[in-house]
This record gives C-alpha cells, sequence and structure tokens, in this order.
C-alpha cells in the first residue's frame, strides 16, 4: 500500500499489529494478552498500548478465537514507530511465531472519545483520495452488553460484504464488555456508505439512545504503510 502523505517527524503515530498465532505457540500467544501492556513497557517512544484479543476467525461474536489477537500502540513520532516496526524483539517475536502477520502505521485524521482516558492526537488532514482505516472501541456497561450483542451480528454481515471493505477484524480487551473493531477501506466514501446505512446505523442509534458505553473512541486514520499477510491477503 502506497504512502498518500508523510508524517512529520513530531507527529504521534499508531502502530496496529494483527497476527494469527501458530498451533505450537498459542501458549506464548496467551501469555502476551495476560501481561498485556506491560509486556511493552520497556519500547522506546510507546506512550499507550494495548494488548487485545479477537472474535472466532478474526470476527465479531463472542465466541473468542484461540489465536488470533492484535496490538495497539501510540508512539511520540515515525521514528519511533518505524524503529519498533523494523527493529523491535516484541514484533519479532509475534511475527516468527505467527502464520499469518500484518501491520499498518496510520497517522490519526479524526478522533472522538478515549480509551481509558487517552484520547489520539489528530495530525492529518482528512484525505481527499486514497485508502483509510478505522478505529471503533467501547466499553459496554454490564447490563446494556445483551442488548448491545443482539446489534452485533447483522453489523458483522454488513461489514463482510461492504463495498470497499478491504479489512475488517473484531478486537477485545475483555470477552463481552470491553469491545473494538479496525478496519481499512479504498475510501473515505466507502467507509461513511457503510457507517451511514443499513445494521451499522441502526446499531450506532440504539448505542446513543440507550446509553451502552462507559466510554467509547472513534478514530480515523491514513494509512502511512501497511505489510505483512491477513486472511489470505498480502499488504505490501
Amino acid at each position: 500500500m502506497y504512502t498518500p502523505t508523510s508524517a512529520a517527524e513530531n507527529d504521534q503515530v499508531v502502530v496496529l499489529l494483527l497476527a494469527d498465532i501458530a498451533e505450537g505457540s498459542r501458549l506464548w500467544g496467551w501469555s502476551r494478552i495476560v501481561k498485556g501492556p506491560q509486556a511493552l513497557q520497556d519500547v522506546p517512544g510507546l506512550l499507550f498500548s494495548k494488548v487485545l484479543g479477537s472474535g472466532f476467525e478474526g470476527g465479531f461474536g463472542l465466541r473468542p478465537s484461540p489465536s488470533r489477537q492484535g496490538m495497539f500502540g501510540m508512539f511520540e513520532s515515525l521514528s519511533a514507530a518505524q524503529a519498533f516496526v523494523t527493529n523491535s524483539s516484541v514484533l519479532q517475536a509475534y511475527q516468527e511465531r505467527s502464520d499469518e502477520f500484518c501491520w499498518a502505521l496510520l497517522k490519526t485524521w479524526s478522533c472522538r472519545g478515549s480509551w481509558d482516558g487517552q484520547s489520539l492526537e489528530v495530525c492529518a488532514a482528512q484525505p481527499i483520495k486514497g485508502p483509510v482505516a478505522a478505529l471503533t472501541r467501547a466499553s459496554i456497561k454490564l447490563g446494556k452488553a445483551p442488548a448491545f450483542w443482539r446489534h452485533a451480528p447483522p453489523s458483522q454481515t454488513a461489514l463482510a460484504d461492504a463495498k470497499g471493505c478491504q479489512l475488517a477484524v473484531g478486537l477485545g480487551e475483555a470477552p463481552f464488555v470491553r469491545q473494538a473493531t479496525f478496519s481499512i477501506w479504498d475510501s473515505v466514501s466507502d467507509m461513511n456508505a457503510y457507517a451511514r446505512s443499513g445494521a451499522h446505523l441502526e446499531a450506532i442509534q440504539a448505542a446513543a439512545q440507550n446509553d451502552y458505553f462507559s466510554e467509547s473512541m472513534f478514530a480515523r486514520f491514513v494509512p502511512l504503510q501497511v505489510q505483512g499477510q491477513w486472511q489470505g491477503k498480502v499488504y505490501a
């Protein structure tokens, strides 16, 4: 994937990592989730991080995946993010133990809300053309979780069939109540067409009307670089 814009050296840059852990390394993979951000505390330039599980087959249901997981990291600069994807022993360990592995360097052009009190610095303009990425995450109120999950299957089906969706994966910090979705789209218009119609629009409206979330964050990004393989598709 080409680089549509450059990132200034002092701009914050997000790294999103996806890994499908090989069968012989799944105990190691689960240990990453148990350790969480503690396993990343010595990474230079890392300001904020989350180690994430995934739904079955990388989807969005309640059934967890035994192998697929992700990592979200916000870095203080482009050079710190590039050093992580190029030289980090953390990233190399994931790559060596995974059947599929993919990472993205992302620059934020829109962010509403927060993640454990942390928001993302907006340091890019909305792109006129080319690919965009989105991260939607929420802490679901326990009493509202059953109602929230009734909207998940129709939204997942609509996302799988959505025009212009290059990649979509369900991620989460904790089953049932701390969920996220990451996706990459051909264009802003394709992303908005999905977000503002059908089952997804109904889910958003229900969440707002019924106060499902104790905290949420909706972030949009310019992909600076995407590399690796995910669900059979190669990015380079």
